[in-house]
């Protein structure tokens, strides 16, 4: 069996790097216009030359999202942006609607299409089609199961994607009207607002302004709240199936989600892959921890044994289960350069407040994590800091042994 592609969201061109240090195959993002996620940050034309670029560079691929439904005022740049993504060297386009693809064949046929989950591709016969159209890769629709998905491989001979975690939606395919109708925002352009995540109560007719809770919960229920997607401990029952994508969900997510998650999906296809499932299941406790630590909502198998039912919904709150908080980064090499500073010790950039003494844990690319107590540290100008407040700010630790780049600092929640 080949070994599938780790896909790995980048929504911005920190967690694109950060991606591709911690084991990812490839990376999708999103440009200015055209995509799916309006909010996450996204690739300007400059770092997208630059994305594509540092990609390459460690034999990687870049996929951009061109993947939502047009409207005719669309179309007027559609063109100019297709001949952009040639240019810069992309490795491919995510695609849901036929208007946009049938351009795209034409303008920039060296582009590979890939299919979106927006277009719900559901069978062999519907893959077919979409690969008589030039299609390169199809993204199955998550509402699949195991059994389908088994049944739909022999039947087609172009690639195929499964999304392996995340987030889930409560719609079809994400074809969500919730947001459009609840807020004016279209989660079919790139502007969902998230509405299956807030909480509802029932009200009857005759009595406005009485609601009734669905749940014994003074908030209302999240009867639309959909647990996240979590496959690892099947990836044995997926290798069968001979799939050339596994994708993770989460463009909006933070650096240090997508760097712990695509850390363990990246250990368990290696060891599954090049040293058996025995292998695979005696390490499969330690990974489904580290998913622990991230930032997420109850896991699930989604649609994997069958349609989801009560079970794969948080009906009591919408609220993320954390357990630990993502304080810092190790600096890049070239970023620790510019700051001019040679002293014994490692640059880190704050992202959420911690102090000396703390008990601190590192997540690396390579390795286990390992625990240090943050002794001291240091700001720009050499003076000591108590507590790590300022977002972003620049300081310097001094951990017993040295932090590799892209190293992830983190503490547990209290």
């Amino acid at each position: 069996m080949n070994k599938p592609e780790i896909l790995a969201p980048a929504g911005d061109l920190e967690k694109l790097r950060f991606a591709l240090a911690y084991g990812a195959d490839a990376v999708y993002a999103g440009g200015s216009a055209f995509g799916l996620r309006a909010y996450a940050g996204n690739l300007n034309e400059e770092e997208m030359r630059l994305g594509a670029e540092y990609a390459h560079q460690l034999n990687r691929k870049l996929y951009i999202t061109v993947n939502i439904f047009a409207h005719e005022e669309d179309f007027r740049f559609l063109k100019d942006y297709l001949h952009f993504l040639r240019e810069t060297g992309v490795d491919g386009i995510i695609v849901s609607d036929p208007g946009i693809m049938a351009i795209a064949r034409k303008e920039t046929p060296e582009l590979g299409i890939h299919l979106s989950t927006q277009a719900n591709c559901t069978n062999s016969s519907s893959a077919n089609f979409w690969f008589d159209q030039g299609v390169r890769r199809i993204v199955l629709a998550r509402e699949l199961t195991l059994e389908e998905v088994t049944n739909i491989r022999p039947k087609v001979e172009g690639e195929l994607e499964i999304f392996i975690h995340g987030a889930m939606c409560m719609s079809y395919s994400g074809r969500c009207l919730l947001s459009n109708y609840l807020t004016g925002r279209d989660a079919n352009r790139g502007e969902c607002t998230h509405p299956c995540r807030w909480g509802y109560a029932l009200v009857e007719e005759k009595r406005p302004g009485q609601y009734f809770p669905l749940e014994e919960d003074v908030r209302g229920s999240y009867i639309f709240n959909s647990h996240d997607l979590c496959l690892l401990p099947h990836l044995p029952l997926l290798k069968k199936i001979n799939l050339d994508s596994y994708k993770i969900e989460g463009r909006m997510k933070s650096a240090y989600y997508v760097a712990s998650t695509v850390k363990v999906y990246r250990e368990a296809v290696d060891v599954l892959w090049e040293q058996g499932e025995d292998e695979f299941r005696k390490r499969l406790p330690l990974w489904l921890a580290e998913m622990d630590k991230v930032s997420h909502r109850d896991y699930s198998t989604g649609f994997l044994f069958g349609k989801p039912g009560a079970e794969a919904h948080n009906i009591e709150t919408s609220n993320y289960i954390r357990e630990y908080s993502f304080v810092g980064r190790v600096l890049e090499e070239k970023e620790c350069q510019e700051l001019g500073k040679k002293e014994y010790g490692f640059w880190i950039e704050q992202r959420n407040n911690f102090r000396a003494g703390d008990e601190l844990e590192v997540l690396s690319p390579e390795g286990e994590p390992w625990t240090f107590r943050a002794e001291g540290l240091w700001d720009l100008e050499g003076q000591a800091v108590e507590v790590a407040r300022h977002p972003q700010q620049k300081l310097k630790i001094t951990p017993p042994v040295p932090l590799e780049p892209f190293s992830i600092l983190r503490k547990p929640q209290k």
